[in-house]
């Protein structure tokens, strides 16, 4: 099953991508000599719990729940570093977050958001983006950083599945 289907079937097993998650981010970690502490691995725990896309706030009781001090800088550092390492991205239509599915790699991200179930996936849009990048070099832009976000109806919601 490739990513765009990961989030709109619910037979998908999270349980693999929650530990492929953890098992790619202890990795990426550990050869850039940076500290995967416990806050971060839940908070990266939590996102990876579904497709859904989590904000700031969601993620408070968990770390309240697992003894952690819940107060919205502990969890805003730990989303930021998991950020800044492509373990997770930032979807700015809903201010929340998601797992990406291929950390490590550099690339802009896309996503289909569903507007009724509120799933996502990070879809490819390798020639989209270099289609931006020609429109931009010929007005004299220098882009730094890109993120398209199209809002619609999974498969499941179009058939009037519950969410």
């Amino acid at each position: 099953m490739d990513n765009a289907q990961l989030g709109f079937h619910p037979e998908h097993d999270h349980h693999h991508c929650i530990e492929q998650a953890l098992e790619d981010a202890r990795s990426l970690c550990k050869t850039r000599g940076l500290r995967f502490t416990p806050i971060r691995e839940l908070v990266l725990r939590s996102i990876w719990q579904s497709h859904k896309p989590l904000g700031a706030y969601e993620l408070l009781p968990t770390l309240a729940e697992a003894g952690f001090n819940s107060a919205p800088p502990t969890v805003y550092r730990a989303l930021d570093f998991l950020q800044e390492q492509g373990l997770v991205h930032r979807i700015a239509l809903l201010n929340a977050f998601i797992g990406c599915p291929h950390p490590g790699e550099q690339h802009e991200s896309s996503f289909l958001i569903c507007k009724q179930c509120n799933n996502a996936v990070e879809i490819d849009t390798d020639n989209i983006v270099q289609a931006i990048a020609g429109q931009a070099r010929k007005l004299g832009f220098q882009p730094e950083q890109q993120s398209i976000e199209v809002l619609g109806l999974c498969p499941r919601c179009q058939q009037g599945d519950d969410a």
